[in-house]
């Protein structure tokens, strides 16, 4: 990994943040289980994608993937002096909401480069059921440049954590499904770029119907 950017000091606080706090909120709180971590790749760069329902998915998912993955991360949270420290320790890097720009592909890329997973929600913002809609390009156009396979995940259940009207997290049961490994792009032409990302998006919204 490349110290002048990430060094190691990160890595430590990335698992000392995930074993005692993440993985026990979600195995024992959520009662979490995670299918198909055999289609995990075992080292290199990956693309993860998946749906988005709540704001604990980001750390929800590197603690299924079982890997260091980066998540773009709406660029209010890290206006917030300590939630900002915390989730650039975690891996997490600013975008602006509904674009991602040169600079942010840059960024992912990099991450790639140093072997991380890079994670990104296809639909660009949660969605009220859990599921895909309206999917974003920037994933498979990521995966195109650094020519590096997508990895799709679902989370089942997430999107019932937050409640309207709650003050804390809901312990709602979480399935996690992880499917086979997609091949990235051929090109950055947007109609390659389309068709990797409708595969992505059927697979993970196939994967979200078979429930917990």
């Amino acid at each position: 990994m490349s110290r002048s950017r990430e060094p190691f000091i990160n890595l430590v606080f990335y698992h000392a943040f995930k074993q005692p706090i993440i993985n026990p909120f979600f195995y024992w709180y959520l009662k979490g289980r995670v299918e198909g971590r055999e289609h995990i790749p075992r080292s290199g760069g990956f693309v993860v994608v998946s749906n988005h329902g709540s704001n604990f998915d980001p750390p929800l998912l590197s603690a299924a993937v079982l890997r260091p993955v980066a998540y773009m991360a709406k660029e209010e949270l890290f206006a917030v002096p300590v939630l900002k420290s915390a989730i650039r320790l975690y891996g997490a890097y600013p975008v602006k909401r509904g674009a991602v720009d040169r600079a942010t592909i840059r960024l992912a890329l990099a991450y790639l480069e140093d072997g991380w997973g890079a994670g990104i929600f296809l639909s660009g913002t949660r969605t009220p059921d859990g599921k895909v809609v309206d999917p974003k390009p920037g994933a498979a156009l990521i995966a195109a440049k650094a020519q590096v396979p997508l990895l799709p995940v679902c989370l089942w259940g997430t999107h019932q954590i937050e409640q309207s009207g709650k003050k804390w997290p809901q312990a709602t049961p979480v399935t996690i499904r992880i499917g086979e490994l997609i091949a990235p792009p051929t090109s950055t032409k947007r109609a390659e770029l389309d068709r990797v990302t409708d595969l992505c998006t059927t697979k993970i919204n196939q994967l979200h119907n078979l429930g917990r």
